[in-house]
């Protein structure tokens, strides 16, 4: 490569970042690296989640409100007792798996294997899968056991930290003669039940979802004595990194949104079945040959996990550069696999990293405090509507970040002509609107009458996939949409349950106008750069049309606040008519979480 897109600073150490920081040195990618890597640190997160609130255990604030669990108890994980907050969750957390796993080192950018001693001994620290305190564990997946009668194994085309990945030839069946890939896992390296659940886990997304253009066919599943075996397409044209690297570290423009478009074609579909990745990056995507115009697919879902609607995970899971910062903060969602495409679009617009540092710590403050650097060459030459697009996705509030379906219908993508996927945020956003007070209700019609033309464009889209009929919608539009995308990866992510809670719309319809007031995000809306124009014009509808008097106490209801919040309340209504003024307006569209003391543990 040998070229430098960005300020040439010398690594983030630990301390060396403050908070608030504005610029951040970014870090040209080259072969040297190690496949971005870099000298000293592991480049993986891997402690699995805890059954008690993670925020006791974490500096930092929960996003959520008072006493609402961040992540489903469904997955076990180790704890870790901290006496004070640290300044970094990165370093009790790989503190404690050093310790555990001794001096080893991992190579390439992958997770952080799970052989630590919790797992050695058959179980997590706290409690929560293993072997039952030295029962023996049952490694019989039930898979069939004639793989060597129906494949010939070939060499080896690929390592990774939980197994490695042959090519094969079938000798029988409907792949007679087809040469595939074979994932093969060790039984050896299963040292605990959560382990054993991984396993059958990947074996039912990779057969869920293998319909879609842009992810792998899955043909088939065997086991022996020592090894389980994944059949699997075989892609030939090598990884998106190594074609990153063949570039010089970079993609033009138009090069690069054929790129996106696939990613997030895949990632779109995934969500809507109720999967986050939670492993995005350049090594994780597969190009099937090696034409310039071949299909990209996206692979390697064994950090995957299904994920409800209602529900957010705390597993602190991914790679190091592609991180969320609400993963380090143990509560997200599908919101984190768009973070880590952001830092993907990042490099291959410009050849460097958003985030870098030379130790997993000094990378996660990066993630955690500094600002990705849009300064510096190539920035000026690279479009700002390209710009804006990374920043969207960039942005450290997951719920001021698009979804897949969204950015697919961002103005850059958009000449890309890409098939949009239904949003399952939608879904979330009309129960929420269907449940509120008639109050609110009336704001948020309000603000759908201030939205600029591109969010309009997506709504319009999205408004025509649930197929409404005479311009309107019900909850069978709703309920047919779900299931026309529906795989056994939706079932098990139990996403249908959704639909329970939008029964008031099965007796009601819902035209286009209202559509769009259920539907719009108002953390997204304040992301964007004309926000308070938006907000001017849409207060403007409100106090025509549905402004009125309202008490104190009448206002915290609305918004399920206590006497505490009185005083704060106060200031958003007019003294001179008892109405909300443009502060109370945009302040009620945006809520609010009075804490006490008490809501968090130290």
């Amino acid at each position: 490569m040998g070229h430098c897109y960005s300020r040439n600073i010398s690594a983030i150490e630990d301390d060396e970042i403050s908070a608030g920081a504005g610029d951040l040195p970014n870090r040209p990618l080259q072969p040297a690296d190690d496949h971005f890597n870099p000298p000293t640190p592991q480049s993986s997160l891997t402690p699995r989640s805890s059954e008690v609130n993670s925020y006791a255990i974490t500096p930092f604030q929960s996003p959520l409100p008072a006493g609402v669990p961040p992540s489903p108890a469904r997955t076990p994980g180790r704890k870790f007792k901290w006496p004070f907050p640290p300044p970094s969750p990165a370093k009790p957390i790989m503190a404690a798996l050093r310790r555990r796993r001794g001096a080893s080192t991992q190579p390439r950018e992958g997770p952080i294997p799970e052989d630590s001693e919790d797992r050695d001994h058959g179980g997590v620290v706290g409690g929560g899968g293993g072997d039952g305190g030295g029962e023996r564990l049952d490694k019989n997946f039930g898979f069939a056991r004639n793989f060597e009668a129906k494949y010939e194994l070939g060499n080896e085309v690929g390592r990774g930290h939980f197994g490695h990945t042959c090519w094969a030839k079938a000798k029988k069946g409907k792949t007679k003669g087809q040469t595939v890939a074979v994932k093969i896992i060790s039984k050896a390296k299963m040292t605990s039940a959560l382990s054993i659940e991984d396993a059958r886990r990947e074996v039912n997304l990779l057969k869920a979802l293998s319909g879609h253009r842009h992810m792998l066919k899955f043909y088939d599943a065997f086991e022996d004595a020592d090894n389980v075996f994944f059949v699997m397409e075989l892609c030939e044209g090598g990884e998106l990194l190594d074609r990153i690297l063949a570039r010089g570290g970079r993609y033009p423009e138009p090069d690069a949104r054929r790129i996106l478009v696939q990613i997030l074609s895949a990632t779109a579909f995934f969500h809507l079945q109720g999967v986050v990745h939670r492993d995005l990056k350049p090594e994780n995507f597969l190009f099937t040959s090696r034409n310039e115009d071949a299909i990209l697919k996206v692979i390697d879902f064994g950090l995957s996990d299904f994920v409800r609607f209602d529900q957010r995970l705390n597993d602190v899971v991914g790679s190091a550069y592609y991180v969320a910062p609400e993963v380090l903060h143990r509560s997200y969602s599908t919101e984190a696999d768009m973070w880590s495409i952001g830092v993907i679009t990042y490099i291959l617009l410009c050849g460097s990293r958003p985030f870098y540092g030379r130790t997993e710590s000094a990378i996660f403050r990066c993630v955690l405090r500094a600002n990705p650097n849009f300064e510096d060459l190539p920035w000026p030459s690279i479009s700002p509507i390209a710009k804006d697009f990374v920043r969207r996705l960039l942005n450290k509030d997951h719920r001021k970040r698009m979804t897949a379906a969204q950015a697919l219908a961002h103005p850059w993508l958009r000449d890309e002509n890409p098939g949009l996927l239904l949003d399952f945020a939608i879904y979330k956003s009309v129960k929420s609107y269907i449940r509120a007070s008639p109050f609110r209700r009336a704001a948020l019609k309000a603000l759908s009458k201030a939205l600029p033309e591109d969010e309009l464009v997506f709504l319009k889209a999205e408004f025509m996939l649930l197929d409404p009929k005479d311009g309107s919608l019900s909850l069978h539009n709703f309920s047919t949409a779900l299931a026309r995308y529906a795989t056994d990866a939706m079932t098990e992510s139990r996403i249908p349950e959704i639909l329970n809670m939008m029964q008031p719309l099965a007796h009601k319809k819902m035209d286009f106008e209202e559509f769009c007031a259920a539907a719009i995000s108002i953390y997204q809306l304040e992301a964007l750069e004309e926000w308070e124009q938006i907000a001017t014009v849409a207060f403007e509808h409100f106090e025509r049309e549905g402004n009125r008097v309202i008490s104190v106490q009448e206002l915290a209801g609305e918004m399920n606040l206590g006497p505490n919040a009185y005083p704060l309340l106060r200031d958003w209504i007019r003294n001179s008519d008892g109405k909300l003024s443009f502060l109370g307006y945009a302040k009620f569209l945006h809520g609010v979480t009075i804490r006490t003391s008490s809501s968090r543990n130290r």
